[in-house]
């Protein structure tokens, strides 16, 4: 079994030139309207209008996180896009998408 798609988030790969090579379950649920399952294999740049398209261009290009949060239909979640590095070599993006609540408390340690 794999973890991730037990994870209640939605974790979706793309390797350097943008085209998906991961969906966990929730991912594919998530983009079900788009094509689910049948995204692996496709661009992740058509999919995204500007300015998103090119931003993603940039991560693909120069290795950078980013992060974010969204609200839509009366829920809020939080946008992770990571990059994905193995053994040093950067080879695409991790975007992890999960529900936050309306309001939700802040703590500052250390």
């Amino acid at each position: 079994m794999n973890w991730t798609d037990g994870f209640l988030g939605a974790i979706t790969v793309c390797d350097r030139e943008g085209i998906v090579v991961y969906m966990n379950d929730l991912s594919k649920k998530q983009f079900a309207k788009d094509g689910g399952d049948s995204l692996v294999g496709k661009s992740l740049i058509d999919c995204h209008p500007e300015p998103a398209r090119s931003f993603l261009m940039r991560m693909l290009a120069d290795p950078i996180p980013n992060s974010y949060t969204i609200e839509k239909r009366g829920i809020r979640k939080m946008i992770h896009q990571t990059p994905w590095m193995e053994g040093g070599e950067f080879k695409g993006v991790i975007e992890i998408s999960f529900e936050i609540p309306m309001e939700m408390p802040h703590y500052k340690r250390g």
